[in-house]
């Protein structure tokens, strides 16, 4: 497979991302109360109580755009070996991971802000690789 042997970790990252991303992102439009409700009772003594519905929408938004990037990005890849949009779409998922960190520490949930860790350090991998 073409794809695979000219980018092979480039490509593997960006899947395992897009599987991360996409799936969180239809699991809020699927379950949408679901989600408010757990995010919110998550968030209950946090400064971010009352704005839970739309930091959720925000997140939900950014997750899907990076998936999408992301997935034009392994075409573009596959198609001509451009990296840009790969790159603008890993590059969101960064900040979305920021967010969320900010979230998690706001919430004061250290544990689950250090899980977020491993997404991130693979984030700033492939990053590294479109990049270069």
């Amino acid at each position: 497979m073409k794809l695979l042997s000219n980018y092979p970790t480039e490509v593997l990252i960006l899947l395992f991302l897009i599987v991360t991303f996409v799936q969180s992102g239809i699991d809020k439009l699927l379950d949408w109360k679901g989600n408010v409700s757990f995010i919110s009772d998550h968030f209950k003594n946090s400064p971010l109580k009352n704005s839970v519905p739309l930091l959720l929408g925000i997140i939900l938004v950014l997750e899907i755009l990076a998936g999408g990037l992301m997935i034009f990005g392994v075409y573009q890849l596959y198609t001509s070996g451009a990296k840009e949009i790969a790159l603008l779409g890993i590059e969101l998922c960064a900040v979305v991971l920021i967010f969320l960190l900010i979230g998690q520490r706001l919430a004061k949930d250290y544990a689950g802000a250090m899980s977020l860790a491993v997404y991130f350090l693979i984030t700033l991998f492939g990053v590294y690789l479109l990049n270069s």
